[in-house]
């Protein structure tokens, strides 16, 4: 038997990907390897992304609100339209439970649910509930659309572009030791309360409830740019950005000076011993777009507040990098497997 470590996450999603059949209909446009799968809608794409959220692998209900928890389940798969320059239109939310939660516990995650609805124009259309022997599994499937003209791959980039990231990153994954370090002291005492400052809220919110991009994806369209290539930053931008260069048989050089980086992760990580830079590429659920374009558009950027050009693309696909203010270059590499589930994207 293969033990999954020997492939890690990029390694099994390109096996399950290479022993798909290709599509057997014409109105599938693209399956399997991008942020979501594409339809022909007529005048529009059609798109299509799933995402399954476990208990204890994805969440841990010691700290995360039912609300919040309904709400970022929600903004996974939004996510994931977004980064192909698309908006969702409807989703569906199958959830299972076991018999610990009781009615006004589905209550509150539905709020959530709904909260994100209302934030995202999306109509909550369907799903199922069933059982569960143990814990709580969320699935949230996401239809959503794009004009034709502005459908934007992961695979289409090409050298020279601009790499730009929305926001900033590390936020979440600091949040994230945050909430398991009160965990822990509340472990050890029921009596302690939390010690989460206001100074740390930024943390926690960007861990907690965090929100999809949907905002950059109209204001493209207002500036009249489409990414040469787009993906969403959900499992670090160190394999985001490793995802965006394979298919798109490219190389890039990224500068650490550059990464965006709030005041509140600087702090958090000097607290936690962690380089803020090693917390922005591998710390992973910042939920923020990495898009590239070609360098005249730039120009239509480069005064925007919540987009930072990080680097750029080069033509050897084997040199993907970071570089620093020394003129060091370090090889961008993605951590090994951190999770217990697949996407299928």
């Amino acid at each position: 038997m293969t033990d999954l470590n020997t492939l890690g996450p990029i390694g099994l999603r390109q096996r399950i990907q290479q022993n798909t059949p290709a599509p057997a209909h014409p109105e599938t446009v693209r399956g399997m390897g991008d942020d979501a799968a594409v339809f022909n809608w007529g005048n529009d794409y059609g798109l299509f992304a799933t995402e399954l959220l476990l208990e204890g692998i994805h969440f841990d209900l010691t700290y995360v609100p039912l609300k919040h928890l309904g709400y970022k389940a929600v903004t996974f798969g939004v996510s994931d339209i977004a980064a192909m320059n698309g908006l969702p239109v409807q989703i569906t939310v199958s959830v299972g439970l076991s018999s610990r939660f009781p009615v006004e516990a589905v209550d509150e995650l539905y709020e959530g649910i709904r909260a994100a609805c209302t934030a995202y124009n999306v109509d909550l259309v369907g799903g199922d509930t069933t059982a569960s022997r143990s814990g709580l599994t969320i699935s949230v499937s996401v239809i959503g659309k794009v004009p034709k003209d502005r459908i934007t791959y992961r695979s289409t980039a090409q050298a020279n572009d601009v790499l730009c990231v929305t926001g900033d990153l590390g936020a979440a994954y600091l949040g994230l030791q945050l909430l398991e370090r009160e965990k822990e002291v509340f472990l050890a005492d029921p009596n302690m309360q939390p010690n989460l400052s206001e100074e740390r809220s930024y943390l926690v919110q960007r861990q907690l409830r965090p929100d999809a991009r949907t905002d950059i994806v109209h204001e493209l369209r207002d500036l009249g740019i489409v990414p040469t290539a787009m993906i969403d930053v959900t499992d670090g931008l160190a394999s985001e950005l490793l995802h965006l260069c394979r298919q798109s048989g490219t190389g890039a050089v990224i500068f650490d000076e550059n990464l965006p980086i709030d005041d509140q992760t600087h702090l958090a990580a000097s607290e936690f011993g962690v380089s803020p830079i090693t917390a922005a590429l591998n710390g992973g659920e910042d939920y923020e777009l990495l898009f590239t374009v070609r360098p005249q558009e730039f120009e239509k950027l480069a005064n925007n507040a919540r987009i930072t050009a990080i680097g750029y693309l080069t033509a050897d696909p084997a040199q993907v990098v970071l570089a620093t203010k020394a003129g060091q270059q370090t090889p961008i590499r993605a951590q090994g497997w951190d999770e217990a589930s697949v996407s299928n994207q």
